[in-house]
């Protein structure tokens, strides 16, 4: 019999490269205090059920918070050979409490446990998460508020196309994190199921009360198959879709930003702080955050297809296999949480050049769709208007000018309806301010959206399962 806990099965000790390569307690130890919290409710729904006494529950107790206590301050003993986590926690409350601690095991596996503290550890995460999402849509607020009169180039196939506001360029990137923060909230509400009393795979005959320990936990309700449920990753997997999706938005901003801070736009600088220089060229100043950002996103595309990778051809219910679900997910937690926490420190950092934007927005033909919507209103079907503007540019192109530089009469030589009254359609704040619909770049939309978007930042964050267990 060998000195595991699961030992007496086996004849001989687990070789020494077995033990290391199937050690885990290196990484999952982070989730230690949720394993105490699941251990203590476990251990009180025990002792109400009268599987074990009152007595037994409170040494048990005392113990695991004593346990807690080591972990915390750093001074818990951590030994590979007991291989993970979980076996760590329960050898040494047997070494505080004696043989009693053995029992805290009745009832339940680490099948049903891992999956319980994973659960745990994901949802404190996202509401940490969207704390932080939340911390970065006011500073887009902020920004956009500081910034609400500027006018920049808006862009499609990185050619300049209409002028739009400043403001509501930074408050279409709101819009995406705010669906970032839906996606995560709906997320939670399926990561707040409770899967102890599930056991290896097929329950327990002990007369547990699976409500109870939810309850105390936290968690809105009991998983439904045992099966599924210590098998089940789908939640982990759809945070690291969330997750991919939070970072893809991320790297869309930062990929503008770094546009932005080159010399041929110079549209906004990163501060000083928030950039790194170059080893040899003494002018550089390089936007290095926004770069890591957007380099750490395939980063966070990878977890997410390692563990798909993993689960597709798993059968019900646990395989070993399902180890491999920690390292993704706690290396996303870990990016995206620095990735937001910088990347609002840098937003508010940055330093826009109004003017410059503003003189960008008058090129490049941008008020041309206006052009052709004066036409429309006199009167031509939209796509005649749309070739005799496509002339009046080509024709701007060739003799070197730009559009408030086309003389009334020259106008007039494209069509006759064309009047004194074009040159304030082809402005570009007037052009901006046409546009008053909902959704739309007038400034009247932009500030009653910046309204809207500052009472709901205001509120509370709507995040499901966010709760602490009881009695810690």
């Amino acid at each position: 019999m060998t000195s595991k806990p699961w030992g007496g099965r086996f004849a001989k000790e687990t070789d020494a490269s077995v033990e290391a390569f199937t050690a885990s307690v290196h990484f999952d130890r982070r989730l230690a205090p949720y394993d105490i919290d699941g251990s203590i409710a476990h251990c009180r729904m025990l002792a109400r059920q009268k599987i074990i006494s009152s007595a037994e529950a409170n040494k048990i107790v005392r113990g695991l918070r004593a346990v807690g206590k080591e972990i915390a301050d750093g001074t818990f003993p951590f030994r590979p050979e007991y291989e993970d986590i979980h076996m760590n926690i329960e050898r040494r409350l047997i070494e505080k409490v004696g043989a009693v601690g053995g029992k805290l095991h009745t009832a339940r596996s680490r099948n049903d446990q891992v999956a319980l503290d994973t659960r745990l550890y994901l949802r404190h995460e996202i509401g940490k998460i969207d704390t932080l999402l939340r911390e970065l849509m006011l500073a887009l607020v902020r920004k956009a508020r500081d910034e609400v009169d500027v006018i920049m180039p808006g862009f499609t196939h990185l050619q300049i196309a209409q002028p739009v506001p400043f403001a509501h360029h930074l408050l279409a990137y709101c819009e995406m994190f705010a669906r970032d923060r839906e996606r995560l909230s709906d997320c939670a509400g399926r990561v707040n199921r409770m899967p102890l009393g599930s056991g290896a795979m097929a329950g327990t005959s002990f007369e547990i009360d699976r409500r109870y320990v939810a309850e105390q936990l936290g968690l809105r309700t009991v998983t439904q198959n045992s099966m599924d449920a210590v098998s089940d990753r789908d939640y982990i997997i759809e945070f690291l879709a969330g997750a991919s999706l939070i970072m893809m938005h991320l790297s869309r901003f930062c990929e503008e930003l770094i546009l932005w801070m080159s010399e041929p736009y110079s549209f906004v600088e990163i501060g000083d702080d928030y950039c790194t220089g170059s080893s040899i060229m003494p002018q550089k100043k390089n936007p290095d955050v926004p770069e890591l950002v957007r380099g750490k996103t395939g980063r966070v595309y990878g977890h997410l297809m390692a563990l798909l990778t993993t689960l597709k051809g798993l059968p019900l219910a646990y395989n070993r296999d399902l180890q491999e679900d920690k390292e993704p997910l706690f290396d996303t937690v870990d990016t995206l949480k620095g990735s937001l926490t910088v990347f609002t420190g840098m937003l508010r950092s940055l330093t826009v050049h109004a003017e410059r934007m503003e003189a960008v927005a008058a090129k490049g033909f941008s008020t041309a769709t206006d052009l052709a919507d004066y036409l429309v209103r006199k009167g031509l079907p939209f796509r005649q208007a749309h070739q005799v503007t496509g002339v009046v540019v080509r024709f701007c192109i060739e003799s070197g000018r730009d559009l408030p530089a086309v003389r009334l009469d020259e106008f007039r030589g494209f069509h006759p309806d064309i009047d004194e009254d074009v040159y304030e359609v082809i402005d570009p704040r007037r052009s901006v301010s046409a546009r008053d619909i909902p959704g739309g770049t007038a400034p009247s939309r932009v500030r009653r959206r910046l309204r809207e978007l500052e009472q709901s930042l205001s509120r509370p964050s709507r995040t499901k399962g966010a709760r602490k267990p009881k009695g810690r």
